[in-house]
């Protein structure tokens, strides 16, 4: 009798505010950039919390610290900037990485794309950012339109930033080639606006685009 490969499991999206988003597979759960614009409890019941740089609307210390306290076995993953502001409070669970790096977080396999922020104004000094590759299947940049170099299913897509304008976005849906473009960084964006974005997204880069409310999940 032939072995059967077992099904891998689902992957589960759910959409937080701004640029937070949760993943669940088999029970455990990771949470990338629980910000000050996400929910107070974005990142409480996580095993696994990525921050890709430390803006405030990317790493919020209250809600980091929520989700570790509830916790005792959750770890965070970050670059050095975000690192040194958590890691004497919560020794040993908190991790520092960068492009190039791999490692698995909770049962979640991550590699880690990127190095720096995208330019918001010549005079504004550039800081560190990462992009977090999971499973080999979704891709979440940070605040950067970083292209991580091999196929991507699902794009978490910095729809709408004081860094970015739409034809950059599409251009960069366009360079990426994934299979959909889920909208994250989109706080700032009006329900006023969004259609002019999903018309021209949709349209023009390529990919299935689409957009989930907060607390709207998804198999990816």
């Amino acid at each position: 009798m032939n072995a059967v490969n077992p099904e891998p499991f689902a992957l589960t999206l759910t959409k937080k505010s701004h640029s937070c988003i949760r993943l669940e597979k088999a029970g455990r759960t990771l949470v990338i950039d629980p910000g000050g614009f996400s929910e107070q409890d974005a990142a409480i019941g996580a095993e696994a919390i990525l921050v890709t740089h430390e803006h405030p609307d990317h790493f919020n210390e209250e809600r980091l610290r929520a989700g570790l306290e509830a916790n005792p076995a959750a770890e965070i993953w970050t670059l050095r900037s975000v690192a040194g502001q958590l890691s004497a409070a919560f020794p040993g669970r908190v991790h520092t990485v960068g492009h190039g790096d791999t490692f698995t977080a909770a049962g979640f396999d991550v590699q880690v794309h990127g190095e720096l922020h995208a330019v918001i104004h010549p005079d504004i000094p550039r800081i560190t950012n990462i992009g977090f590759l999971v499973d080999g299947s979704l891709f979440h940049p940070g605040d950067a339109l970083t292209v991580p170099g091999r196929p991507v299913d699902t794009l978490m897509l910095p729809v709408m930033a004081p860094w970015n304008k739409i034809s950059e976005v599409i251009d960069y849906v366009r360079e990426v080639k994934p299979r959909r473009a889920i909208d994250i960084h989109d706080a700032l964006l009006t329900d006023l606006a969004r259609p002019v974005y999903d018309a021209q997204i949709g349209g023009l880069g390529g990919a299935d685009h689409g957009r989930l409310a907060p607390g709207d999940s998804t198999e990816v």
